[in-house]
Parts: C-alpha cells; structure tokens; sequence
C-alpha cells in the first residue's frame, strides 16, 4: 500500500514536470520564432539616414576646429608675451602659454585672467 502512495504522488510531480519542461520548450520555440521578426523591423534606411547625419555631424565639427585652429594661428604672439605668462604660471611648457596667449587674442593680460580665473591652470 505504501508503493501505491508513493507511486501517486510521484505521478503528478512526473506530469508537473513534463508539463513544465514542454512549456519551457515552447516558450524557447516562440522566442526563435520571434528573434527574426524583430530584426527584420529595423529599417535599414532609417539606420542608414542616422549614420549620414552623424556622419555629416563628425565632418563639420572637425570643420570648425580646423577653422578654430586656422583663426589662433594668425593671432600675433610676442615672444616675450609667451615668457611671462610661461614664468608666472610656472609653466615648462611653452606651447601651452603660446596657446593661452592666442585664446586671449594675443593679450598677455587676458591670458593671465584666464589662468587666473581657471584655477591656475593654462587652458588647452
């Protein structure tokens, strides 16, 4: 009688089982079946019309820091301009206190607000 019992209790929890482990597998089935779909919505023009617009972003900012660039390299800059602001910042490196220097537009009195202003840092 005590096998009958236990082969009764046994039963549902084999049924419980296989009715979970098929649920299990459908589910998996349905997740397969739905992968594809899913990528199949991407628009690939829309992709392809971010990917220019970022594109086209990337090329003017690296248009404008040319430019920038262009603009700071016609700023006149006295030599001796250069070696103040380089001692009084404590500064080994004379490209940065030429930079700071043509950020102020060649004013060595700008330039030493602005590194006065930043923290004691020569800006970049």
């Amino acid at each position: 009688m005590a096998d009958d019992d236990r082969d009764e209790e046994e039963q549902p929890q084999e049924d419980l089982k296989d009715r979970q482990g098929r649920e299990a597998a459908a589910a998996m089935k349905s997740m397969d079946q739905e992968g594809p779909e899913k990528e199949q919505k991407i628009d690939a023009s829309k992709v392809q019309q971010a990917m220019q617009t970022l594109f086209a972003a990337q090329k003017a900012s690296k248009d404008a820091e040319r430019a920038r660039e262009k603009e700071l390299a016609a700023v006149k800059v006295a030599k001796e301009d250069i070696d103040v602001l380089a001692a009084e910042c404590e500064c080994k490196d004379r490209k940065a206190a030429e930079r700071a220097l043509r950020l102020a537009g060649g004013d060595l009195r700008r330039a030493l607000q602005a590194y006065l202003e930043a923290g004691g840092v020569l800006a970049a």
